[in-house]
């Protein structure tokens, strides 16, 4: 578990940013060259940092918004789908949505009584 004050990557919704008075968020790391082949981890270069750094996807957590302290800046598109896959690897999360969407508008098969 990380601690201290440090940089973190909020990963919930525009919605949730909104209305909800805590955001999701996972821990972001400066130590770039500890364990960056695992796969809940994605290193980013932002000219706001004064390194690069690594976000940690294994550490997720809620946060109250008043503890967030300033923005330091943005992903870009591609980032955010690489942190969709790295979250999905986390989570155990099948990512492929026409699968899953399909399965769940198939009819039911059950017995004949």
């Amino acid at each position: 578990e990380q601690g201290g004050v440090r940089p973190v990557v909020v990963l919930q919704n525009d919605q949730g940013n909104l209305c909800s008075p805590t955001v999701i968020a996972a821990a972001v790391t400066s130590k770039v060259g500890k364990k960056t082949w695992q796969p809940t981890h994605l290193t980013i270069t932002n000219p706001n940092l004064p390194k690069d750094s690594v976000v940690l996807l294994e550490q997720i957590r809620t946060l109250d918004k008043k503890r967030l302290i300033e923005k330091v800046g943005s992903l870009s598109l591609v980032q955010v789908k690489e942190i969709d896959l790295k979250l999905s690897t986390s989570f155990g999360l099948d990512l492929n949505y026409e699968d899953v969407l399909n399965s769940l508008s198939r009819p039911k098969r059950g017995r004949k009584k």
